[in-house]
């Protein structure tokens, strides 16, 4: 809509910030909250409305407005999408901690989630790729359809709305059987505060929010990026593209079998940091042999094939690592509790909602410095961005997103909690 990458990266900035103040307390309340409806679900059913509302704005701002004066709209529906969804996410990811203490069990019911959670993103890509997106009597190129995103982001809503509400109701039959809030004391900011530093002042949890930070931040920038290599550096279609994105689904099914098996054969730390750096070195790769020219040339039969196996395979890999690393964190719950006699599940898991966020944030102002560092200009075809442009894209890119990602993999291996390690603290819970 001609709003500049760097102004479209800044909202996002911002709108982190505010997460980085509001999600761990919506965390602490959803901990401590007392409802005839439990800790969770008067959260998950509070959202339904609000998100989906908000994400139809988000994509379909005043016609009145028009590039660069977008940018307070933008970072106000920024702010309220984030937290709402906050709401939901939150309460809805602490329940697998409180379902099942079983060490293999939670990575199997996570496997679910993530299969659900990047089918259902996949499908609505492609639906939006295959009808919404496509080439009008004054776009040759779909994604540049604007009208088209507006009309994704009321089905998109529609659909978000539908989820929450299943996702609440199917899980209120289990509220009886959840663990109960702990006793009404009087709440001070900082009551709050040092009850969240005391939970989160865990060397294991530590290392996975480092780890999930710099993990956030590579996912960003790919995210942020995808839609550039794939119109400009790879040049393919509208349709192409939205082959490569039902082919994802494919990838949730590797994602979903792998993870349990990974989990229950090799543990969740070696399991994670095996799968994290084959996935990890994957995804770079064809980008790295285009710069050599090892790659087929745009147009060629084989290059559109190649890319779409590569993808199917690193995005299975991606899936299984994310499945096991949130696994992780559902163990850091019991780990805590030895210490503070607290059962802080929304606390652990707004940090995993934090970083998911964290691709919409820091990720894409990463990918907008490369934009700019590249001279791809807002609004430009790919006719108009010269073979130096993109040269420059994969240089950059290729190299960045692989050491970010290395980083996160080095934090990994600092975290402490293994199968007998969490036995003991059931043990010691007397929940074993």
């Amino acid at each position: 809509m001609g709003v500049d990458a760097q102004l479209v990266g800044n909202a996002l900035l911002l709108a982190l910030m505010f997460d980085a103040l509001s999600d761990p307390l919506i965390g602490y309340f959803s901990d401590n909250f007392h409802s005839r409806w439990g800790r969770r679900h008067p959260f998950m059913y509070f959202a339904a409305v609000p998100v989906a509302v908000s994400y139809y704005f988000l994509w379909n701002p005043p016609a009145e407005l028009a590039g660069n004066e977008l940018f307070p709209y933008i970072v106000v529906m920024a702010v309220f999408i984030r937290t709402l969804i906050t709401l939901y996410e939150i309460p809805s990811s602490a329940l697998v901690a409180e379902m099942t203490t079983d060490y293999d069990e939670r990575t199997s019911m996570l496997s679910y989630r993530y299969f659900f959670g990047w089918s259902g993103g996949t499908l609505m890509s492609f639906f939006a790729l295959t009808f919404l997106l496509v080439p009008t009597a004054a776009t040759s190129n779909g994604m540049f359809n604007v009208e088209g995103y507006g009309q994704m982001g009321l089905v998109a809503a529609s659909v978000m709305f539908f989820a929450i509400m299943v996702s609440a109701l199917g899980t209120h039959r289990f509220i009886p059987h959840l663990n109960a809030p702990p006793p009404k004391e009087k709440m001070t900011i900082k009551r709050i505060y040092s009850d969240l530093w005391a939970t989160l002042a865990n060397r294991s949890f530590l290392s996975l929010f480092l780890a999930a930070l710099f993990g956030a931040v590579a996912t960003g920038l790919a995210a942020g990026l995808s839609f550039y290599l794939n119109t400009f550096f790879w040049e393919f279609t509208s349709a192409q593209q939205g082959i490569i994105a039902i082919s994802v689904v494919l990838s949730a099914v590797i994602g979903f079998l792998v993870a349990p098996y990974v989990s229950r054969t090799m543990g969740k730390k070696r399991g994670t940091i095996i799968i994290g750096i084959l996935a990890f070195s994957i995804s770079p790769m064809p980008v790295l042999l285009r710069l050599f020219d090892l790659m087929p040339a745009n147009g060629d039969a084989l290059l559109f094939p190649v890319i779409l196996v590569v993808t199917i395979v690193d995005v299975g890999l991606i899936i299984t690592f994310q499945t096991l690393m949130a696994s992780m964190i559902a163990d850091l719950v019991e780990a805590s509790e030895v210490k503070t006699k607290r059962r802080s599940e929304g606390v652990f898991f707004s940090a995993i909602s934090f970083t998911r966020k964290m691709v919409q944030g820091v990720g894409v102002v990463v990918a907008t410095f490369i934009l700019t560092l590249a001279e791809i200009q807002p609004g430009a075809t790919p006719d108009e961005v010269s073979a130096e442009s993109l040269f420059k894209l994969g240089a950059y890119y290729a190299p960045t997103i692989f050491f970010v990602w290395m980083i996160m993999i080095g934090f990994i291996t600092l975290y402490r909690i293994d199968r007998k390690t969490h036995v003991d603290n059931l043990k010691e819970l007397g929940r074993a």
